[in-house]
């Protein structure tokens, strides 16, 4: 197969839009995390402690992280987690999931398994009946992207 000259040109062109549009891609995803963290917050500035996350220091595989997170509340009717947001700072779609509780709940305590693209923070917001958010962060390392990487 012979690549013509205008081939080869309209490919560099490409590549060359392609990589002047990453960073920007990257800044949009670490805007578009503080922007739902914020909508999630209500505009309340999240402060450490109450939430924790467990996730692996290591994911071999990025298609199927496990993550768990739990938050310290007696969880009755004056005092209990309305919802944990789940967020992975460095995928495209930084918001991966939400769990919502009530006083009935009796433990504030959700797993699942989520997809990271590359070595990133997880995040984990908390807000509580009474308006107060909590936040928590665990970076994992990842050896093998989950988002076609």
């Amino acid at each position: 197969m012979t690549i013509t000259r205008r081939q080869m040109l309209g490919a560099t062109a490409g590549a060359a839009v392609t990589l002047a549009f990453l960073p920007r891609l990257a800044l949009a995803a670490a805007q578009s995390t503080d922007e739902a963290i914020m909508a999630f917050t209500k505009g309340a500035t999240p402060t450490e402690g109450t939430v924790s996350l467990d996730t692996p220091e290591i994911a071999e595989n990025g298609n199927t992280v496990p993550v768990g997170v739990s938050v310290d509340s007696p969880m009755t009717a004056d005092n209990y987690v309305e919802s944990v947001l789940i967020l992975a700072d460095g995928n495209p779609n930084p918001a991966v999931a939400t769990f919502h509780f009530t006083a009935l709940s009796g433990v504030a305590e959700a797993k699942t398994r989520i997809r990271l693209a590359k070595t990133q923070n997880v995040i984990a917001v908390a807000r509580m009946n009474d308006g107060s958010v909590f936040i928590d962060r665990k970076e994992v390392k990842v050896t093998i992207g989950g988002c076609g990487g």
